[in-house]
């Protein structure tokens, strides 16, 4: 499979949830373990990895302020 082939697979990160990207984050971290690609097969997954786990991260703290403001707006209200 050529690089650019390699990269047509991966759907865009705005379309996935956050529960998609976290599981496709462990199937990346299955197959890099399993270190059988080549050195640009490997970078292109751990890009992808690091892609992934940054969406997760952000997708986490929009969660994370969502809450804090929910409790801070009910604090308010008492």
């Amino acid at each position: 499979m050529s690089d650019q082939t390699a990269r047509q697979t991966f759907r865009p990160l705005e379309e996935l949830s956050y529960e998609e990207a976290r599981d496709e984050l462990v199937e990346v971290v299955k197959i890099l373990e399993l270190g059988q690609m080549s050195l640009d097969e490997s970078l292109h997954y751990w890009e992808r990895g690091e892609s992934l786990a940054a969406y997760c991260e952000r997708y986490l703290d929009g969660a994370s302020k969502r809450v804090e403001d929910a409790l801070a707006k009910r604090g308010q209200e008492q």
